[in-house]
């Protein structure tokens, strides 16, 4: 995985983060110390969830390894196709949560994370540990670095058209599951 994968990954991934710290500081009076909180928890699960993923990836590598190519492949396109649909599919409900509470900033780092979980494991099963643990931490740094830009746009009564952040995101992880595939497939 190069590091322009791992780049595109995490951007593709931290989507969620990013219109979840804008919605928070566009609808709340959040200050920039909660918000700079709410980066790092985001940061935080966004960079762990994926590591989890690619240790239980990693675990089952040499039992599938004929077909891990292909496994990749299908949980970024399943996750990639489900971005696409929820970019797609009508406006979301508001939950009205109250961002000012460690508690929930944690929930909503654990949801928007959920995706990053299952690209892990493909990761895991398509790359070394070492590449793996590399892109976990590139994933959580992005991941806060764009979440405090969600803050700054939410400050700044920004919107962020989610439908089309999603859509686009979803396409990034279609496409890099399928680069992973014919460049496994390539290489036989």
């Amino acid at each position: 995985m190069s590091f322009v994968e791992i780049i595109l990954l995490s951007l593709a991934l931290c989507v969620d983060s990013l219109v979840v710290s804008t919605a928070s500081a566009f609808k709340s009076k959040m200050s920039y110390r909660r918000g700079l909180l709410m980066a790092m928890i985001f940061g935080f699960f966004q960079g762990l969830f994926p590591l989890l993923g690619a240790l239980l990836g990693s675990a089952f590598k040499d039992l599938i390894e004929a077909v891990d190519h292909w496994i990749a492949f299908g949980l970024l396109l399943l996750i990639g196709g489900k971005m696409i649909f929820d970019g797609l599919r009508n406006a979301q409900e508001d939950k009205g949560l109250d961002v000012t509470k460690i508690s929930v900033l944690c929930l909503l780092g654990i949801a928007t994370s959920i995706d990053a979980f299952v690209v892990g494991i493909g990761m895991g099963l398509a790359n070394s540990l070492q590449q793996c643990v590399l892109a976990a931490a590139v994933i959580a740094v992005v991941t806060a670095i764009v979440s405090l830009v969600g803050l700054f746009l939410g400050k700044r009564q920004v919107p962020i058209p989610e439908k089309v952040a999603s859509v686009v995101a979803g396409l990034v992880l279609i496409a890099l599951g399928t680069y992973t595939l014919i460049e496994h497939l390539l290489a036989l």
